[in-house]
C-alpha cells in the first residue's frame, strides 16, 4: 500500500517541507530508514538520526528546528508520536480491510446475522442469535458462542473463543487465542473438604475501543456482568475474573491478574505481573508498579503505589534504598559487637 507524503499530511493535518509526492511505501525506525520509507522523530536523544537517516520523509513537532541539513522531507504536526501512531492505525485498517467474504468450511448458527463488509474466515464458528456489525473481521478459527453481540468494525483474531451471551462494542480488536466469557473460578468449600462448583450465569461486557491481548482470559460474572469499560487497553496473559470492572482508559500489562469482584478505576496504569485480591477498590489514575501485591482498596485518587504489599512509591524506594544497605549494616553492627567484648573483657 503507498501514500505520498501529501497525502499523509493531509491525514495528519501537518505541514510540509520539502517533496510532498514523494511515495511511501512503509515505516521504519528512524535509525533503520531506507528510501520509501517514512520514520517519526519524538525524543531529542534520537535527533542525531535525523541528519543522517535514509527515510524518505519524517513526523517531527512543531517545534523541531534541525541543526543541519536533512535530506529527508519533513512533516510537522503538533505531535509526532501521536501522528504516527494515527498513520499506523490507518494502514492497518486499510490493509484489514482487504479482506472480506465468506471463506469456508465456516458456520453461522440460526437467526443469526452480520453487518455490510464483514469478513468470516475459514473454521470459524458463530453460534445462534448473534449480531455481528458492519466491518467486523472474524479471522479462521474464531469462535463465537449463542447470542454473541460485537460492535462495528471490531477485529476478533485467530483461534479466539467468546462464550455465549457476551456484549462486544465497536473498535474493540482481541489478539489470538484469548478467551472471553469462560466460567469464573467459584467453588463452595463442603464440610467434607470438598468444593461445589458455583454456577457462573452471568456474562461479560466489553466497550467501545477496548484493546485485549493474545491468551488473555476474561471471566464471565457468576451473576450480572464482568465490564471491560471504553478504551481500556489488556496486554497479553492478563487474568480477569468473575465480576469484575476495569475502568475507562485503563491499561494492564501482561501477566497481571484482577481477582473476582474488584472495581478498578479510570485511567489506571497496572504494570506486568501486578496481582490483585478480590473485593477491593482501586481509585481513579492509581499507578501500581511491576510484580506488586495490592491486598486492600486505594480510596484516594493519583497514588504511585509499588511493592508486595504495596504502598506508597517513595516509602517503597526507600526501604529498597535500606535493604541494599542490610550487608553494610550488618558487618557495623558485628564490628560494634566485636568492640564492645573487647571492652567487656580488659
Amino acid at each position: 500500500m503507498k501514500f505520498t507524503v501529501s497525502e499523509i499530511a493531509q491525514m495528519l493535518n501537518g505541514s510540509v517541507v520539502g517533496n510532498d509526492q514523494i511515495t511511501i511505501n512503509s515505516a521504519a525506525k528512524i535509525e533503520e530508514g531506507l528510501p520509501g520509507c517514512i520514520s517519526f522523530l519524538a525524543n531529542s536523544k534520537y535527533e542525531h538520526y535525523i541528519y543522517s537517516t535514509q527515510s524518505s520523509a519524517v513526523i517531527v513537532n512543531k517545534d523541531f528546528t534541525p541543526k543541519k541539513d536533512i535530506s529527508a522531507t519533513l512533516i510537522y504536526v503538533e505531535n509526532a508520536y501521536t501522528a504516527f501512531t494515527i498513520l499506523l492505525e490507518e494502514y492497518q485498517k486499510r490493509l484489514a480491510g482487504s479482506k472480506s467474504g465468506v471463506e469456508q468450511p465456516s458456520f453461522i448458527g440460526d437467526n443469526s446475522q452480520t453487518g455490510e463488509n464483514c469478513y468470516r474466515g475459514a473454521f470459524s464458528y458463530i453460534g445462534k442469535n448473534c449480531v455481528i456489525g458492519k466491518e467486523v473481521k472474524i479471522y479462521p478459527q474464531a469462535w463465537l458462542g449463542d447470542g454473541v453481540e460485537v460492535g462495528d468494525y471490531s477485529v476478533i483474531h485467530p483461534g479466539v473463543k467468546i462464550y455465549d451471551n457476551t456484549v462486544i462494542g465497536k473498535n474493540v480488536t482481541i489478539f489470538a487465542n484469548t478467551v472471553i466469557g469462560g466460567d469464573g473460578f467459584g467453588f463452595a468449600p463442603q464440610a467434607d473438604g470438598s468444593y461445589k462448583t458455583i454456577p457462573q450465569l452471568g456474562n461479560v461486557i466489553i466497550e467501545d475501543n477496548v484493546s485485549i491481548g493474545s491468551n488473555a482470559t476474561i471471566d464471565c460474572a457468576t451473576m450480572g456482568s464482568t465490564i471491560i469499560r471504553q478504551g481500556a487497553k489488556i496486554d497479553n496473559l492478563v487474568q480477569i475474573a468473575h465480576n469484575v470492572e476495569i475502568g475507562k482508559n485503563t491499561v494492564i500489562a501482561a501477566q497481571s491478574g484482577v481477582s473476582g469482584s474488584t472495581t478498578i478505576g479510570e485511567q489506571c496504569v497496572i504494570a506486568g505481573q501486578v496481582g490483585i485480591v478480590g473485593h477491593i477498590t482501586v481509585a481513579n489514575n492509581t499507578k501500581i508498579g511491576a510484580q506488586s501485591g495490592l491486598g486492600k482498596s486505594i480510596k484516594k485518587e493519583g497514588l504511585s503505589l509499588s511493592g508486595s504489599p504495596a504502598r506508597d512509591l517513595n516509602e517503597h524506594l526507600r526501604s529498597m534504598a535500606l535493604v541494599r544497605r542490610l550487608p553494610e549494616m550488618e558487618e557495623r553492627l558485628k564490628d560494634l559487637e566485636r568492640k564492645q567484648e573487647t571492652s567487656d573483657f580488659q
